[in-house]
Parts: C-alpha cells; sequence; structure tokens
C-alpha cells in the first residue's frame, strides 16, 4: 500500500511537471519516425496480465526487424531516438502507466510476451510484482544493448543469460523489498 501510495503521487507530481517535455518529444518524434510519435506495445504486468506501454517513439517504423532485442548501434533507432534513449526522454510517457496503477517507478521491467509470462514455479513470484520504470536489475543491465551487440547470437544470449538473471535479481528485489531501497534505485537511474 505504501509503495502504490508513493507511486501515485510522485507521478502525479512528475506528469504536472513533465508533460510539456513529453508532448514536445512526442512532436518531435512524429517528425522524426513520420509516424505517431508515442510507441505503445503489449506487455505483461502484475499477476501477468497485458497492459499497454507507452514510450516515445524512438526507432523508424518497420516490419523487417522481427526481433525484440535491441542492440547499440541498430539502424532502426533514429538519431532524435539516440538522443531520448541516452537521457531517457523516452521513458517519461510512463509516468502515466504508474499513475493509473499497471506499472511502478521500482519492480522488473515489463516484458513482450514470451517472457515474464512463461515463467514457472517459484519464479512466477516475480508476477506478484507491477513492472517498474527501473529497478535492481534494470540498473545492473544499463548497458544491455552494448552487451548484447558483443554476442554472436543476441537473442539467444538475452534468453539464456541475461533474463534468467534478472528473475533471480527481482527475486531478491522482492524478498528485501523496502520504501528507502526505492528511492535509492529511483536516485541512481536519475543521477548516474
Amino acid at each position: 500500500m505504501k509503495k502504490r501510495v508513493f507511486d501515485f503521487i510522485v507521478s502525479l507530481i512528475g506528469l504536472l511537471f513533465t508533460w510539456w517535455l513529453i508532448f514536445l518529444a512526442w512532436v518531435a518524434a512524429s517528425i522524426d519516425t513520420k509516424s505517431n510519435g508515442f510507441f505503445i506495445q503489449t506487455r505483461v504486468g502484475k499477476n501477468g496480465e497485458k497492459f499497454k506501454v507507452i514510450k516515445i517513439k524512438t526507432m523508424r517504423p518497420t516490419t523487417l526487424s522481427g526481433t525484440t532485442v535491441t542492440l547499440r548501434g541498430d539502424p532502426r533507432i533514429t538519431k532524435l531516438g539516440v538522443f531520448f534513449r541516452r537521457t531517457k526522454i523516452d521513458e517519461l510517457p510512463q509516468l502515466w502507466n504508474v499513475l493509473i496503477g499497471q506499472m511502478s517507478f521500482v519492480g522488473p521491467r515489463p516484458d513482450v510476451p514470451g517472457f515474464a509470462d512463461r515463467l514457472t514455479g517459484e519464479e512466477r513470484e516475480v508476477l506478484k510484482l507491477r513492472p517498474g520504470i527501473t529497478g535492481p536489475a534494470t540498473l545492473k543491465y544499463r548497458d544491455e544493448e552494448e552487451l548484447l551487440a558483443a554476442q554472436s547470437d543476441p537473442e539467444k544470449y538475452n534468453r539464456e543469460v541475461i533474463f534468467p538473471d534478472k528473475v533471480r535479481i527481482n527475486l531478491e528485489y522482492m524478498k528485501n523489498w523496502s520504501l528507502k531501497k526505492d528511492i535509492g534505485y529511483i536516485w541512481q537511474t536519475v543521477f548516474k
């Protein structure tokens, strides 16, 4: 309950202070990608329920990729998209997902169907958490795009190494949760 109250109040304040930046980023991304500047995608949320995550679009629309893995230097990412990703401006619309209770500030990153919804055994405990904008696994894999780009088979490495490690980290986060730690993760995300 404490976590949800914190999420609601801080996301409301965040939206009040950044709505203009989200609007400008949406306009710029719409021009840059020649499509709707919001990226809306189905993700797996709390209790395995699907929801639509909202971000600023950083990639050109394409049907050629066939992958959900993004690598550093991915040709689909626009020049403006590189800036939005580096500054995390692309993440700001998720404040709406936090406000309405689909996400939290801190928790496991929301995955596309095919990962989190296929967890079994104790690993399914992770689905009791609201997905987060940041968290200990997100911070550990801050340079995930670069790490994946160095692999001969990025999708396999993501599936067999990174994803299981993130699940382990998120289970540990769940067992040792505190609001103070959440504030620390948010601080590290914003200021490091």
